[in-house]
């Protein structure tokens, strides 16, 4: 085989494989995770179930991919390849998720769902949200130093950056004609006290 044949043979499988994250991505949205089946995925993809296990060898694999796939644009994927990213730079991130309702969903169910039981997604999710919480508190750093207008510090700030980012979505997906998830980050910043700030930043950046 020819090394134009394999990159096209490699080009192939990683299409196939986008596929079947994107099917999987949809029936959990639709289905929960534990609602979800391989044998679901492969017909939403028009595949056979063994064929989704070429590329995925379980349903916990398929999940990680999933999950991998969802932190390719993630807010902490982002900032581990800036060096100055501001909370005007999230704002972008918002507006980005407005426009992809699917993988918020899915995200968001799974999530809910870590929490429970022995779940294979809850670890990732326990070390997600601690690292998140070690970022945006850098990051509330960068924007106001050791102390927050209010008098919080970064690091007790962080959470609620968080819990308002996550809580949001949840507004926005049972009611996305009332509530503008951009406009609400931007109120969020406000309170923080960094509502001009963060604008003039921005308009530098």
């Amino acid at each position: 085989m020819t090394e134009r044949q394999q990159g096209g043979r490699a080009a192939r499988a990683e299409a196939r494989r986008e596929a079947i994250v994107e099917a999987a991505m949809a029936e959990i949205a639709e289905r929960g995770y534990r609602a979800t089946t391989l044998a679901a995925v492969a017909e939403r993809v028009g595949l056979t179930q063994p064929g989704v296990l070429h590329y995925f060898p379980s349903k916990k694999h398929l999940l990680i991919g999933v999950l991998e796939a969802r932190d390719q644009w993630d807010t902490a994927a982002l900032l581990t390849r800036s060096t100055d990213v501001r909370l005007s730079h999230l704002e972008q991130i918002v507006e980005f998720n407005a426009e992809r309702p699917g993988i918020v969903q899915t995200f968001t169910a799974l999530a809910a769902e870590s929490t429970t039981g022995q779940h294979p997604a809850r670890e990732y999710f326990t070390e997600r949200y601690a690292a998140a919480r070690v970022v945006f508190a850098e990051l509330l750093r960068k924007e106001f130093g050791d102390r927050l207008p209010g008098g919080l510090t970064p690091e007790q700030a962080a959470p609620l950056l968080i819990a308002m980012l996550d809580g949001m979505q949840i507004q926005w997906l049972l009611a996305p004609d009332e509530v503008d998830m951009p406009a609400a980050f931007r109120n969020f910043v406000a309170l923080l006290g960094a509502g001009d700030h963060v604008e003039n930043r921005a308009d530098r950046d």
